[in-house]
């Protein structure tokens, strides 16, 4: 008997395929400025000088991927990203990130995108690794905020989805948040990586509206204390934001493209 493959899993799909994308970026050449492939016309901007996409066979999307090492990051100001400034009641997204991570020098908190200021009390939301406050390591973690601050009561932002499962260093791996006004979740490698209590991550009453001084759209690092932190280091893939919460199966066939 033939086997049929479901719709939405076919190798042709593209990020644009699945309604409410806001921006996708697509990695495919060096320098300091890199234009959305699919969505809003965004372009991010290095802050770290010219910036190196590689050819990799193994990497998703076609091949390429952008290099980032240990201190670069980019940024996109919130003037100019208009629809990625995702807040309010309505205020439901998804991140996601085809990465290839590596380890770097200070082995901490990694930034990979969102819009999340934490010296400002920007906060809105963020798509980390390797948040430490819930005595694990490596995790994915969707952080949220309704307030923009620290969340009442403790010194940090501790609100927003964290996974069980550690991401592995050097191979391929595509990760995810989810906000859906109610709860968020955290994904890997098209699965819900589920921890009782933590991931899903029940948050009712929408994100922060940082207003026009909040926070910009930030990738692979995260402006906290007072100056630019939590880097992360490896490849970038592509890099995706919708303002609604994709379905289970819309993210398990994003990360088998």
């Amino acid at each position: 008997m033939e086997t049929v493959v479901p719709a939405y899993i076919l190798p042709d799909n593209s990020p644009e395929t699945f309604p409410n994308l806001v921006a996708f970026w697509h990695f495919n050449q060096s320098g300091k400025e890199f234009p959305t492939a699919q969505g809003e016309p965004y372009t991010l901007q290095s802050r770290s000088g010219a910036l190196e996409v590689v050819a990799d066979p193994d990497a998703p999307l076609g091949g390429k991927a952008l290099r980032i090492e240990q201190g670069q990051w980019l940024n996109l100001a919130r003037n100019d990203c208009p629809q990625l400034d995702i807040h309010g009641p309505t205020g439901h997204l998804t991140v996601i990130a085809w990465i290839k991570r590596k380890k770097n020098e200070k082995r901490g908190c990694e930034f990979i995108a969102g819009q999340w200021n934490e010296s400002d009390g920007g906060r809105q939301y963020g798509l980390f690794l390797n948040i430490s406050v819930w005595q694990e390591r490596d995790q994915v973690c969707g952080h949220l905020s309704n307030v923009g601050g620290p969340t009442p009561g403790y010194k940090f932002c501790i609100d927003g989805p964290v996974g069980a499962t550690p991401v592995a260093f050097d191979e391929w791996s595509v990760i995810a948040m989810t906000y859906d006004g109610t709860q968020g979740y955290c994904w890997l490698n098209g699965q819900p990586d589920l921890r009782p209590g933590l991931n899903p991550y029940p948050m009712a009453g929408g994100l922060y509206n940082g207003g026009p001084n909040g926070s910009d759209f930030t990738v692979g690092a995260v402006d906290r204390s007072g100056e630019i932190g939590n880097f992360f280091t490896g490849d970038i893939a592509g890099l995706a934001v919708y303002n609604r919460a994709l379905s289970p199966a819309e993210i398990l066939a994003l990360s088998c493209l």
